[in-house]
């Protein structure tokens, strides 16, 4: 599994599509007991990439037992009676393959990489675990104890880790995306058997899954072992509902700080609560994407050039936007103070900047090269298998469809200098973020 169950691209990857909107020549079907499937072809190697999606993430952790997604996924691993635990894994690796595993807000999904010949192998596991897990009491408090240790490793050791997770929690104030993926150390450690089997069966359905074959297949090909393998599971009847709060309208900016005695280099952050591509209202979402671009993209950006270049209290700014996720998400902006520099005189100057973004930054030549590099990421993007695998199965696990994901380029396109300063106005106020400060503790020593 993944650290902290990132997955293995960016927590934001462009969707694919080329600037005519065509895209890869995928094709998709949904299978009788209602599997939805997507084939996409790249016939340059015999490789392919098998993923299976769920639509359920750690937002639809039950309340008081955050991290049962996660900490199911590695129970995932545990076998079945077909084959028992630790035999998925052994195979895929006497293949030559790659298997792996990730969980994320609103999905869970399982892949490996291996030989074309063994596509069918692949599902033939895949669609057993799918329904026929078996878990011993005795699998649980060890399996618990290595989700406790990877959040000691990954989030109690490491303050910038911290920081993001208290800035979330503090900008979510109700959703569950305030909560950690990985969950809470005191609701980890509870965690049994009975969770992880109710949520097993609640969400582990063909109904609630994607799977996404790419690489050197054929459409018939895919299907046809589909239905052999995954097709033989019975379907429970309907989709299983998210069951969610919603985020109230934030009133009030809110500071957060983190001092560790292991920080080397003190940084300034910012959350902004903004919608998503399921929540945005007309081309918002394009527009917040292109946004982040212009003001945080790289050493090119508005915030780079205004920061690190012109008045150099900063080494280093950006931005970047979350835009894939059910419900409202965050543009997150980043600064790190220069020598002598002060977390507190840094955001000064970062409101300052933030606020001639519609009069300064908005430029045609700054939009025009913000454009091209998101829609150069989407045509790069046909290079990994695993990467179409991933923009296409986290798109549809979010309730996207293949012809949105396609669009995305002329959607980019159409976006407008009015649009960037209308999103500018409109999301990018104090009342909707969280500052978060980290910085360096000082160890007193005792005298005594």
């Amino acid at each position: 599994m993944y650290p902290a169950s990132k997955p293995p691209f960016s927590a934001d990857a462009a969707s694919f599509g080329r600037t005519e909107g065509s895209g890869p020549n995928l094709s998709s079907f949904t299978l009788d007991n209602g599997l939805e499937v997507v084939v996409i072809p790249d016939h340059r190697i015999p490789v392919v990439t098998h993923m299976i999606w769920y639509r359920n993430g750690s937002a639809d952790d039950p309340l008081g037992q955050s991290g049962i997604a996660h900490f199911l996924e590695h129970l995932m691993f545990k076998g079945t009676e077909k084959h028992p635990a630790g035999e998925f894994s052994k195979v895929v690796s006497g293949l030559g393959g790659e298997v792996n595993a990730f969980t994320g807000w609103d999905c869970t999904a399982y892949f490996q990489r291996v030989a074309r010949e063994n596509l069918n192998i692949m599902m033939e596991f895949e669609a057993d675990r799918m329904t026929n897990l078996v878990l011993e009491e005795s699998d649980i408090a060890p399996e618990r104890d290595v989700v406790l240790e990877e959040r000691r490793m990954h989030v109690e050791t490491n303050p910038s880790v911290q920081l993001l997770e208290a800035m979330e929690a503090s900008l979510f104030v109700h959703h569950p995306y305030g909560t950690p993926i990985i969950g809470w150390m005191h609701e980890i450690e509870t965690l049994n058997r009975d969770n992880a089997f109710d949520y097993y069966r609640r969400f582990y359905t063909p109904e609630n899954g994607i799977l996404i074959v790419a690489g050197d297949v054929y459409k018939d090909e895919v299907h046809r072992l589909a239905d052999a393998t995954y097709g033989r599971i019975a379907p429970q009847g309907r989709c299983p509902v998210r069951l969610r709060p919603r985020e109230p309208q934030p009133v009030a900016a809110r500071h957060v700080t983190v001092t560790d005695p292991k920080v080397e280099q003190p940084t300034m952050e910012r959350l902004y609560l903004v919608p998503s591509c399921r929540t945005a209202l007309q081309r918002d979402c394009y527009s917040l994407k292109l946004l982040a671009e212009v003001i945080g993209g790289g050493p090119t950006s508005y915030l780079y050039r205004k920061l690190v270049m012109e008045r150099g209290i900063a080494v280093n700014a950006g931005a970047y936007y979350i835009s894939s996720a059910v419900e409202d998400t965050y543009i997150r902006v980043y600064a790190v103070p220069a020598e002598g520099a002060s977390l507190q005189a840094l955001e000064e100057v970062v409101d300052q900047v933030l606020k001639t973004i519609s009069a300064e930054a908005l430029d045609a030549d700054s939009i025009e090269r913000a454009k091209t590099r998101l829609v150069a990421e989407t045509i790069y993007s046909t290079d990994s298998q695993l990467s179409l695998a991933c923009i296409y199965g986290s798109a549809l696990a979010i309730g996207e469809t293949i012809e949105q994901v396609r669009r995305y380029p002329i959607d980019i396109e159409t976006v407008l200098k009015d649009d960037l300063a209308s999103a500018a106005e409109r999301y990018l106020i104090p009342r909707r973020s969280v500052t978060g400060y980290l910085q360096k503790s000082c160890l007193l020593r005792s005298t005594i």
